[in-house]
């Protein structure tokens, strides 16, 4: 049974229960999905899922998305794996919030992170820097050493150094679904998720 759903996150905000506690929720507009492929081995069994239209396509996506018997021209197009297919789900079929998850439900988000460009030990990794004193005045926020001596007389592959920072696939656990609105095809989600605005996740039923 198909346990996920891709869909767009809209905005993070909070909401007040009855008892006036408060929640940091995140909107996501999920759905509908569309089967484009089922592909089935020995060993395990995954449905394609499209989501989202786009204006233009190239000729082999037009191509997969017509053997599917499709007219949309989706945008993303994701494989979700899948312990079996229900009998009556074949490609073509239309997959909404309400056929893959209830209110209640505990789930995990997929999603790509905010890029942060080139950054620094200190914002990247948590280094404290060197000392503020003693006639440092140009070192506060370097790495410092980075290597050994003579032995082995190279840098270790992983030393945490400068670089590139975000724009990395994190998964939030443990989230819950809030509420769901199926004619607008949002999922109200518990806490926050990766990720700016307008971007795509994937949101998957815990086991």
């Amino acid at each position: 049974m198909l346990n996920a759903i891709l869909g767009i996150k809209q905005k993070q905000t909070q909401i007040f229960t009855e008892d006036g506690m408060r929640h940091s929720v995140t909107y996501v507009e999920a759905g509908p999905c569309w089967i484009t492929a089922i592909d089935k081995t020995d060993k395990y069994t995954n449905i394609q899922l499209g989501f989202q239209n786009k204006r233009m396509m190239n000729k082999p996506e037009e191509g997969h998305i017509k053997k599917a018997g499709l007219t949309q021209k989706l945008r993303f197009l994701r494989s979700i794996r899948v312990d079996e297919v229900p009998a009556d789900w074949a490609v073509g079929k239309e997959i909404n919030i309400s056929d893959v998850f209830a209110i209640g439900d505990v789930i995990r988000v997929t999603g790509i992170s905010k890029g942060k460009g080139f950054a620094g030990v200190v914002k990247r990794h948590g280094f404290a820097g060197g000392p503020k004193t003693h006639g440092q005045s140009d070192k506060e926020r370097a790495p410092g050493s980075i290597g050994a001596t003579t032995t082995p007389g190279r840098v270790f592959k992983g030393k945490r150094m400068a670089g590139r920072m975000g724009s990395d696939t994190v998964t939030v656990k443990g989230l819950k679904v809030i509420d769901i609105e199926p004619e607008k095809h949002v999922i109200i989600v518990s806490g926050l998720i990766p990720g700016p605005k307008d971007t795509l996740v994937t949101i998957k039923k815990e086991v």
